[in-house]
């Protein structure tokens, strides 16, 4: 489970995230991300939340998962597994990194290692992007 602190809530955030960060796209989901050495107002647009011990915003996520990818009971499966596999990925990312994962309808047909495959590689595209072309 994801800490309160750890999950994006407003709509203006979702926003932010989408409008001006990155995107990767896999076959099962995409993900937007928006990170701190990108965006130097970022801390304007992060404004319920808490410092990390070390002085930093904490990691946050949100996740989009559409009537497209199913009823009721799917989305919230597909939430469910998403939010498991981040927690953990979080500690990874840079502090003060804000992430927006949209699950596409392939997703709720999908097994936790397969969503764990495409966010790994997501996460990994983003890594390479927010390098940029020098690396």
């Amino acid at each position: 489970m994801l800490p309160a602190v750890s999950r994006l809530r407003r709509r203006q955030d979702f926003g932010l995230v989408m409008r001006r960060g990155r995107r990767s796209g896999r076959s099962r989901l995409v993900v937007h991300a928006l990170l701190p050495e990108r965006e130097v107002g970022m801390a304007e647009a992060v404004d319920a939340t808490q410092p990390t011990p070390d002085g930093g915003l904490p990691s946050r996520v949100g996740f989009v998962v559409s009537k497209a990818v199913g009823n009721s009971v799917v989305r919230h499966r597909v939430s469910r597994r998403l939010r498991h596999l981040l927690g953990p990925r979080l500690a990874e990312l840079p502090t003060g990194s804000q992430l927006v994962v949209r699950a596409l309808a392939p997703a709720a047909t999908a097994t936790s290692t397969e969503l764990a495959a495409d966010l790994d590689a997501a996460l990994r595209k983003l890594r390479r992007m927010s390098r940029g072309p020098s690396s």
